[in-house]
């Protein structure tokens, strides 16, 4: 059993293996879109097979805690609205991990992320007992600065040549939001 968690629009999990090409289908609907915020992709990312590979350790990672790759599915759960991630989990004392999140094109601007991330971000900290989520957006990207500040990050830096994204690397802001409940944690 893997978690599920439920907004008033969206269904929020991981896909199973036969939901591949829902994934694929995601990724060549948006392969335009998504090309600015992302790493380059080869051709043979946009593939049933890769499609297939990503499920499945998406699933690994998700049943030995390393991270959380999820769908955000529409309510018949149909069609993924964009994907979420929960990466670099660090436990212990430090009690962290990165967010990293893409919309569908047709789907941006309906606050769509915004309700599913409320809810990833809810279970994170109240369930899984994260102190702190992390999370950096291209000083460029004005929909992912608005989107982290409705969700209450606060910025704490800024980083040169952070990541390679698009083939260039890529300054980035660094922002966090701490649990509310951290002393519970």
């Amino acid at each position: 059993m893997t978690t599920e968690l439920t907004t008033e629009r969206t269904r929020i999990r991981l896909l199973e293996g036969h939901e591949a090409q829902m994934l694929l289908r995601y990724y060549l609907e948006n392969r335009e879109h998504l090309a600015p915020w992302e790493p380059e992709r080869r051709d043979d990312f946009f593939t049933l097979a890769h499609a297939q590979s990503v499920v499945a350790e998406n699933t690994r990672l998700y049943k030995t805690g390393l991270a959380f790759r999820f769908a955000i599915l529409n309510r018949e759960q149909t069609e993924i609205i964009g994907l979420c991630n929960i990466t670099n989990l660090v436990m212990g004392i430090f009690k962290a991990a990165n967010l990293g999140y893409s919309v569908a094109e047709r789907y941006q601007g309906q606050g769509y992320m915004t309700e599913a991330l409320r809810a990833l971000l809810d279970w994170m900290f109240d369930e899984v007992g994260l102190n702190r989520v992390m999370a950096n957006y291209m000083p460029h990207n004005v929909s992912s600065a608005r989107l982290l500040e409705r969700l209450g990050f606060e910025r704490e830096g800024y980083a040169k040549s952070y990541l390679k994204i698009a083939g260039e690397w890529q300054d980035h802001i660094l922002t966090a939001k701490l649990n509310p409940n951290r002393d519970k944690v």
